[in-house]
């Protein structure tokens, strides 16, 4: 399977809502905007929530790198500057003993359902670190949603982010584990800071 990373913008939008509405728009009507200021749970319809994240991607404030396996797109990981996504969970134990907030954040994954358990995330992950990079680089923080590996496995759209947040290798997410390899220590909440170089 040779999967194809491109960001989302206005000429990918019609990719990104077709998967979305292939799953109900995600979460229950989430439409992925649940980490955006205005994403607050019952807040708004799932149309309205449609189109408010329509609205910021035509605006430019919304990021995530899709992926494409040919035509369609089968998944995405979301992230943005830290101004971008401020709905992020455990923020009292994330913000502990933080002393300077990163310039990014990756905060969700999403893989439609037919292409499970075959990498996607993980070319996701990798896709939103080259954006940041496209994007002049410089620290993207992840935190897990879950502290026990077992829960995550059961989360198909956190388990690239646990490894991302556990791991310590430089490319935490080349592709080389499956998405069951996670680290046996549980990540803080806190999550990993990772540095990324401008154009790399």
């Amino acid at each position: 399977m040779a999967l194809a990373i491109r960001p989302l913008d206005v000429s990918t939008w019609s990719d990104f809502a077709g998967l979305a509405e292939d799953h109900h728009g995600v979460w229950d009507g989430c439409w992925c905007l649940g980490f955006h200021e205005e994403g607050r749970p019952h807040g708004y319809t799932p149309e309205q929530r449609r189109a408010l994240k329509e609205t910021r991607v035509r605006e430019g404030r919304a990021h995530a790198a899709l992926v494409f396996d040919g035509e369609p797109c089968i998944g995405w990981c979301q992230f943005g500057p830290t101004e971008e996504l401020p709905r992020i969970k455990h923020q009292r134990a994330y913000r502990d003993g933080l002393r300077q907030l990163p310039d990014w954040r990756i905060t969700c994954f999403f893989v439609g359902r037919t292409h499970r358990q075959r990498g996607v995330a993980d070319a996701a992950l990798a896709g939103a670190w080259a954006e940041v990079a496209r994007l002049g680089g410089g620290t993207s923080r992840a935190t897990p949603r879950t502290r026990t590996a077992a829960r995550c496995r059961d989360r198909f759209s956190t388990t690239a982010l646990w490894r991302c947040s556990s791991a310590t290798a430089s490319h935490p997410a080349d592709g080389s584990a499956s998405t069951d390899g996670l680290s046996a220590g549980a990540p803080d909440v806190q999550g990993t800071t990772k540095r990324i170089i401008a154009g790399a």
